[in-house]
């Protein structure tokens, strides 16, 4: 999401599982994007390590801050809203909401360095183009409006699939264009591979207010923990839903579980918190889910980010990462709306707030993955922030070691 100034994998047993493919709705609302028949290349995974996670604390190891404007292979590095490791093979991708403004939408792949004692370097290894289903890259804004092809990609979230040698990522529509968000499945290179469809209630619908607001659409998912099923957030409230978030009162969004064909498993408010403080007079205030990532069957973590603009027209961001748990949570999944419904919300628990851990700066912080195994056995967890390219903001990494809960 790009704000203010610039308007998983838990292990599992030896795999080989049957390609698929997903179902053919467009996320189009009114442009005709062709549709890919091919099913998903199916990595042979040997050895998956049998691992089940529990998240207590986390402590922060360190941080690193890539340069402002830094290029690499000639583009412009920034807008980083997804990270993504693969502990099989060590490899870490980073995905950019720069919606082929400044290049065209891609990820980047990376070597990302740290221990249990600090964060020493991020380097660059690669940067990879994604292509639409005719093989062509996304078109910028300008570009779709003069052409009326393709589909604008506001890119969010990236993950690795545990099961196959793909990547999946997300994009939040733009309501503006008639365009819907949507989650694909690509290969290694780029090239698209499938997709699936998001939720009717999530959709623009021309005849009535509802669906995804602007800018507030899928900003997060992640694998469930056996790789079987796939979860997406959304940022903010579905209008029909609830209201946004305020200095008051926070609001309820939606975190939806899928099969990997396309299928609803389930679907659970979670609650947002109110906005912490107060924005200057006339100014910009929200707070939002920016990512989630699975721990085990029944537990995900969760992370929002407030941002809040002050008199002299500067944003302060507050980050905090909980523990939610789908125990006792109503499944909405057949609710068109919730307004009106008593539904019981995710329960959530805080694990960590980034305003208290001395950071010379909290950014807007939008991306989060395991990462590797520490030489204590302890999982690390890491963040990045996007600094939606704008030279008072910054790109961070921050490296955490988590704790397990006692067993």
């Amino acid at each position: 999401m790009e704000i203010g100034h610039k308007t998983v994998l838990a292990g599992i047993t030896a795999v080989c599982i049957a390609a698929f493919t997903v179902n053919g709705d467009s996320s189009v609302a009114h442009a005709n994007v062709p549709q890919s028949s091919q099913t998903a290349p199916i990595a042979k995974i040997s050895q998956l390590e049998e691992d089940t996670r529990t998240v207590d604390q986390v402590k922060m190891i360190g941080s690193f801050t890539l340069p402002y404007n830094l290029t690499y292979k000639g583009t412009t590095v920034g807008g980083l809203s997804g990270i993504t490791y693969n502990p099989h093979n060590h490899k870490w991708l980073l995905i950019s909401d720069d919606r082929s403004n400044i290049n065209p939408t891609r990820f980047y792949s990376a070597k990302v360095n740290y221990n249990s004692k600090g964060f020493q370097t991020v380097n660059l290894t690669d940067v990879t183009y994604l292509k639409q289903p005719d093989g062509t890259v996304y078109p910028n804004r300008g570009e779709y409006q003069s052409q009326l092809q393709g589909v604008v990609a506001d890119t969010e979230s990236i993950r690795f699939d545990p099961l196959t040698n793909n990547i999946w990522y997300t994009s939040e529509g733009d309501r503006s264009l008639g365009l819907n968000p949507f989650i694909r499945q690509a290969s290694l290179d780029g090239s698209y591979v499938s997709h699936i469809s998001v939720t009717d209630t999530a959709k623009i619908n021309p005849l009535a207010e509802k669906g995804f607001r602007n800018n507030l659409a899928l900003e997060g998912s992640t694998f469930s923990a056996d790789g079987q099923t796939f979860w997406t957030a959304m940022e903010g409230p579905l209008i029909q839903d609830d209201t946004l978030p305020n200095p008051e009162s926070g609001s309820l969004t939606r975190i939806t579980q899928y099969d990997r064909d396309g299928n609803v498993l389930a679907e659970y408010a979670y609650p947002l918190d109110a906005i912490p403080e107060e924005p200057g007079k006339g100014m910009h205030a929200d707070n939002a889910v920016t990512e989630i990532l699975s721990i085990n069957d029944q537990e995900l973590l969760v992370l929002e980010r407030a941002s809040v603009q002050a008199d002299d027209g500067s944003y302060s961001n507050y980050v905090r990462i909980y523990k939610i748990s789908t125990m006792g949570a109503t499944d909405i999944s057949d609710m068109e709306s919730i307004n009106q419904e008593d539904v019981t919300p995710l329960n959530k628990e805080l694990i960590v707030n980034l305003n208290s851990l001395g950071l010379d700066k909290v950014d807007n912080v939008e991306g989060m993955t395991w990462g590797k195994k520490l030489p204590n056995g302890n999982d690390s967890l890491v963040l990045v922030s996007d600094n939606n390219f704008n030279d008072s903001q910054i790109t961070q990494f921050i490296a955490f070691e988590v704790f397990q809960e006692d067993k």
